[in-house]
């Protein structure tokens, strides 16, 4: 098989394949055993016409179509590993030749993945920022650790107030009908949380248990469901229980409850430790994402849309899995969010494109500093996976080849040397408003000298 790559534009070309006759031959062979068993010709059984005899019945023509699909996708694979070339899109296939005894020849026209011109990568500088533990952080998790604690008391007199759970049934009305998806019966409902549509909550805020109540609300205009967009409507609310949080006393009782700890004096303190565990990784974290941002903004690259696209894709599926998890489907979080799928993508669209970039760039960095991943590495990442997973490394190894991720894997391991890379040869920095302040100083002690 011959194949030539010519680049015709910036991340666009044309690869030109030729496969050889004989190949076109057997294809031409599989393709006839296809179609042989699905059609009839007088004088004999199905499945056992000759050859020569449905030849010269159909013609050989009628092959062609299901021979080029046996050997075109095989064909542009081979073509793909000889040429070394990496697409990012289905291609536009022509067929320029096809027929018996002769070659089979066709183009490709191909977008693949843009080159990337690498800027400043080493020693970048990283404004400091404050990861200490105070105090008041301190007791923020405290009192956290005590509202998720907090049991739901029924409140017998008085109003719902924001942060009561108010139990209602309600029907929604537009126009004097009932719409689709406006009526539920003993929903619990956390006023203040921001679950229902504006206004809703605040409007059941001051209702009595037993209290029937019209509430009169408008659907924004970039609502989901078409015939709600932007109209007034009203629900027929009935409130039948207040729910209130009967918050623990913070004593050592309540250490005792939570943790494992005897006093709420050992439980702080571990509150602290589990804090600065945290504020440790979110400052790795921050630094990190500093450097590939500065790398990727240092670079020159061209992001063509279709990497952009499927890369939103894929956030979007994990989206609607992290929604699955919490027992929610995405219609109804259209529903309840107002928003379209096509919203959603162009909400994300800015940070999938942020993503192609930063993962371009830390590749060509992979390939600048021949960063590469030995066996035994691979094979303590798969031991690491193991222990995790709780399962045998061969297992591992197994689900990653069986879902031809073992390759992936090793690359992920490459882009996060890469980042190491980045990060230890960065270095701290005051932050701008602290640099401004000393440079101030500094002035004001050559004016006094």
């Amino acid at each position: 098989m011959n194949t030539n790559w010519e680049k015709t534009e910036k991340n666009t070309g044309i690869l030109k394949v030729e496969v050889e006759a004989e190949k076109v031959t057997v294809a031409l062979d599989k393709a006839f055993k296809k179609v042989v068993n699905k059609i009839n010709v007088p004088g004999f059984r199905k499945g056992k016409v000759p050859r020569a005899i449905f030849d010269a019945r159909f013609g050989v023509e009628s092959l062609y179509q299901d021979a080029i699909d046996i050997i075109l996708p095989d064909a542009y694979s081979q073509a793909i590993d000889e040429s070394g070339i990496e697409p990012i899109d289905r291609p536009e296939i022509d067929i320029e030749q096809f027929e018996k005894g002769k070659t089979f020849i066709f183009t490709a026209k191909v977008e693949v993945k843009p080159e990337v011109e690498l800027g400043a990568y080493k020693g970048l500088e990283v404004e400091e920022k404050d990861f200490s533990v105070s105090e008041e952080q301190v007791e923020l998790e405290l009192k956290s650790a005590q509202q998720r604690s907090a049991e739901l008391i029924s409140v017998e007199e008085g109003t719902a107030e924001n942060g009561d759970t108010a139990v209602i049934d309600f029907t929604g009305y537009l126009e004097g009908e009932k719409f689709e998806g406006g009526e539920a019966e003993n929903h619990q409902l956390e006023l203040g949380s921001g679950q229902f549509i504006p206004g809703f909550e605040d409007q059941v805020v001051g209702m009595s248990a037993g209290e029937e109540k019209d509430i009169e609300v408008t659907f924004p205009e970039e609502y989901q469901a078409e015939e709600l967009k932007g109209k007034d409507v009203v629900f027929k609310v009935k409130l039948h229980e207040i729910k209130r949080k009967n918050l623990p006393e913070l004593d050592d009782e309540f250490a005792k409850d939570v943790s494992e700890f005897e006093t709420l004096a050992e439980y702080k303190e571990d509150l602290k430790k589990n804090l600065e565990e945290a504020k440790e990784k979110e400052q790795q974290q921050y630094r990190e994402s500093v450097v590939i941002e500065k790398a990727a903004a240092n670079a020159t690259v061209e992001i063509p849309e279709p990497m952009v696209k499927h890369e939103v894709d894929h956030m979007l599926q994990d989206f609607a899995y992290r929604l699955r998890m919490q027992g929610m489907e995405m219609e109804q979080y259209f529903q309840f969010s107002g928003q379209t799928e096509e919203q959603l993508r162009e909400q994300m669209s800015e940070d999938g494109k942020k993503r192609v970039l930063n993962n371009l760039v830390l590749e060509a960095i992979t390939i600048e500093e021949k960063i590469e991943v030995s066996d035994e590495a691979l094979e303590e990442e798969f031991n690491k996976l193991a222990e995790q997973y709780q399962r045998s490394v061969e297992e591992m190894k197994e689900i990653y080849k069986s879902n031809g991720n073992d390759e992936a894997l090793r690359k992920d391991l490459t882009i996060r040397k890469a980042i190491d890379l980045l990060v230890e040869t960065s270095q701290w920095v005051p932050a701008a408003e602290e640099a401004d302040t000393e440079e101030a100083t500094e002035s004001e002690e050559k004016s006094e000298a």
